[in-house]
């Protein structure tokens, strides 16, 4: 498989001896390469996943989606891109001004962040830290603490009530998410994200030929629960239930005040899905199957980046199923799936994998 250190590696002795440029310049025309190509795959991948949305929904419900700007609809995102641009941004009397502009700004920062994180093939990391994993689920964290100042700064009842219920479900489900991935880092043995996925070059954590198979299968469903929780999508959408709370913490947002809030959703059903499958699915590891050469050859062949990107969108669509599958839950019924079932089954869990590893019925 091409390693893309490679090209990175060539583009910074390209930088530094034929062009002659010191660190400092190097260090500063790569770090805003990057930063250009993050932005753009932010953008990119967004109006992506509102189309794919529109037409997952129009499936379920029967219908076409959008379907007269541009053929099949497919400009209609762009229209609507355009529509929020140049809306107004007006103010909310009697607002907190200063924690009702930073907090768009905090649930983007948190988006952006984690979406970093992802791993497009070999080589091709961003950031890549030797505690990767405990970096994402702590950037992570901070979106919480927009969607909470944001309902607060709003001087809006419903606002405020929407804020209180975001930020109770997140912080709750945040608990199983990072158990989950804790099993995972037990079993792999490191917490650095090139190396979780190197651990799963002859198989996938999901697909081991040990009993380690059986916890791994458990946090990876307990990973799909817990991450649609926390991006906040059906049935776990308690705090935007527009028939109690109007539009909930984002009601007073307008503009591109709003877009952030709606641009923060759809990139974060990308990272919880990315995280999937770079943890429990081989990230661009290609699928092996032992003892068949020929077919594992084949499998090396197809990008890493096509590998990444195909089981992401594998797990965006069943993400999508569930929440047009499912009515909303209430309140209680929320915390209490993950306080009385998803937490004590994480920490099960957990003690299993550590049994696993400890007795060498794992994949090592």
């Amino acid at each position: 498989m091409f390693d893309f250190s490679i090209v990175t590696t060539w583009f910074d002795t390209l930088l530094r001896q034929t062009f002659g440029l010191g660190d400092f310049l190097s260090i500063l025309i790569e770090c805003v390469l990057v930063g250009v190509f993050i932005l753009t795959a932010y953008a990119l991948l967004a109006i992506v996943l509102i189309f794919m949305e529109r037409k997952v929904c129009a499936y379920f419900q029967c219908r076409l989606g959008p379907m007269r700007v541009g053929p099949w609809g497919i400009f209609q995102v762009f229209a609507d891109v355009v529509k929020m641009l140049i809306k107004e941004i007006f103010a909310v009397d009697k607002a907190d001004k200063l924690l009702y502009c930073i907090a768009p700004f905090l649930v983007i920062i948190a988006s952006v962040g984690t979406f970093s994180f992802m791993p497009w093939n070999k080589g091709a990391h961003v950031l890549d830290f030797n505690v990767g994993v405990f970096l994402i689920t702590a950037i992570s964290s901070i979106g919480v603490l927009g969607i909470f100042v944001a309902g607060w700064a709003s001087n809006n009842k419903y606002s405020v009530i929407s804020a209180m219920r975001g930020a109770l479900q997140m912080i709750s489900y945040e608990m199983s998410l990072g158990l989950s991935l804790i099993s995972a880092v037990v079993l792999t043995g490191t917490m650095q994200v090139s190396g979780i996925v190197e651990a799963q070059n002859d198989a996938w954590l999901i697909f081991p030929s040990h009993v380690s198979a059986i916890p791994a299968i458990i946090a990876f469903l307990i990973f799909l629960v817990a991450g649609n929780a926390e991006a906040n999508r059906g049935p776990f959408d308690m705090a935007e239930a527009e028939s109690e709370l109007t539009a909930g913490y984002h009601t007073e947002y307008s503009g591109m005040g709003f877009g952030f809030y709606y641009l923060a959703e759809y990139l974060n059903l990308f990272v919880i899905s990315g995280i999937a499958s770079t943890v429990f699915l081989g990230g661009w590891m290609p699928f092996h199957i032992s003892g068949l050469d020929a077919f594992n050859g084949i499998m090396d062949m197809i990008p890493g980046i096509v590998w990444f990107l195909g089981k992401t969108f594998a797990v965006v669509w069943l993400l999508m199923w569930i929440r047009w599958t499912f009515p909303r839950l209430r309140v209680d019924q929320i915390l209490k799936l993950e306080w009385k079932y998803l937490m004590p089954l994480s920490l099960l869990n957990l003690v299993l994998m550590t049994v696993c590893v400890a007795l060498g019925w794992c994949i090592q």
